[in-house]
């Protein structure tokens, strides 16, 4: 049996196509189709539910120390209201999952992990946890996404909120229009100006309502959602990343903290560092037609197989097919010439930078704040 967002009826009343996700059902699109509202959220804005998400508080007076146990990061000088994305990290150096931490003070963090290892990784972290650290679950909210270049504008003119000024990776405290607090993350996961919204569970189909109300903003399902990260290049935990790849190998090394030596799994990431590694992820864009899907083997140009895809489809952005995957660090470079096999078909392509095309993301300078 699968679960249910806070949103749940107020898709099915939107005539989403539903299907299973990390054990709920959820929009996978809605009427118009993938393709439309992942170009509307090219456009304008486009709304995503993101509850199935996991919510949780860490706090103590060891929290800041804890954070830089299970992750690579450095969390010392990360100011309130900060975001960081950063990785959980095993004895072999494998990544958990990745996640989003945000400083609430100086002894209180919020994270936002991954759907499919919601409960994974809190037991993983609870059996962690020092003796003057606590994690609270927030199974009582849902996280709603605003993403797209008039999300900014969406916000002050639905809900009074004013975030000029506000950073990207930064978070604000805020009220909805009944005066019920509300959090604000200027983030997301489609290369777009947006915003990530927590709040009670019992206002998420009102938040929704208001925000839908808008000229610019239409709904947008998961298949969406997916394309538009594959443009960034962002990971898709379970496909880019999992268990046995390291941060080094997945190219997520800049979220490792120049003075944090003694994480979990520190002694095999820090020597992939100092001697490098045999495999890299890397960008893949398809030179000729076609549309290349995870597990796909890459070749070089003598047919040998050099790598797999791990994440590729058609970009609507590019008109084309594009993918990420792992080859031998000694083909990773852009440019490199490859072919993808796809049923038997091979077809040219070539080692691509990521991302496929620029983020639209605001500064992430503080001062900018008002």
């Amino acid at each position: 049996m699968t679960d249910h967002t806070p949103l749940h009826s107020t898709h099915l009343q939107m005539k989403a196509k539903m299907g299973e996700f990390a054990g709920y059902d959820m929009p996978l699109y809605y009427e118009e189709g993938v393709m439309a509202e992942h170009e509307w959220v090219r456009a304008h804005a486009g709304l995503f539910d993101v509850s199935h998400m996991g919510q949780i508080v860490l706090e103590g007076k060891g929290v800041g120390a804890f954070l830089e146990t299970i992750t690579p990061s450095s969390f010392k000088l990360l100011p309130e209201g900060r975001a960081k994305y950063t990785v959980l990290t095993n004895p072999e150096g494998g990544i958990i999952d990745d996640l989003i931490i945000t400083r609430r003070g100086s002894h209180k963090f919020f994270a936002v992990i991954n759907a499919g290892c919601k409960e994974k990784d809190i037991t993983w972290i609870t059996a962690h946890l020092p003796d003057d650290v606590t994690m609270t679950r927030l199974d009582d909210r849902a996280l709603i996404a605003l993403q797209g270049p008039k999300a900014e504008a969406v916000l002050r003119e639905t809900l009074k909120i004013d975030t000029e000024g506000m950073p990207y990776m930064w978070l604000i405290d805020s009220k909805f229009v009944d005066g019920t607090p509300i959090f604000i993350s200027r983030l997301g996961y489609t290369g777009e100006d947006g915003f990530e919204l927590s709040v009670p569970a019992d206002i998420a189909d009102g938040v929704w309502l208001h925000l839908s109300r808008h000229g610019a903003v239409k709904p947008v399902g998961l298949a969406a959602r997916d394309s538009l990260r594959l443009e960034m290049g962002y990971c898709l935990y379970g496909h880019d990343i999992d268990d046995r790849i390291s941060p080094v190998e997945a190219g997520l090394g800049w979220v490792m903290g120049k003075e944090n030596r003694s994480f979990i799994g520190a002694e095999k990431v820090l020597a992939q560092l100092e001697k490098g590694v045999e495999r890299k992820r890397v960008g893949v864009s398809l030179t000729e037609k076609g549309v290349a899907r995870e597990g796909a083997e890459i070749l070089d140009s003598s047919g040998n197989k050099i790598g797999v895809l791990t994440s590729g489809g058609f970009s609507p952005t590019l008109k084309k097919g594009i993918g990420q995957g792992y080859v031998e660090t000694a083909y990773s470079l852009t440019g490199t010439k490859i072919f993808v096999n796809v049923r038997g078909r091979h077809i040219a392509a070539e080692i691509a930078a990521m991302p496929f095309i620029p983020a639209q993301t605001k500064s992430m300078k503080i001062h900018a704040t008002k």
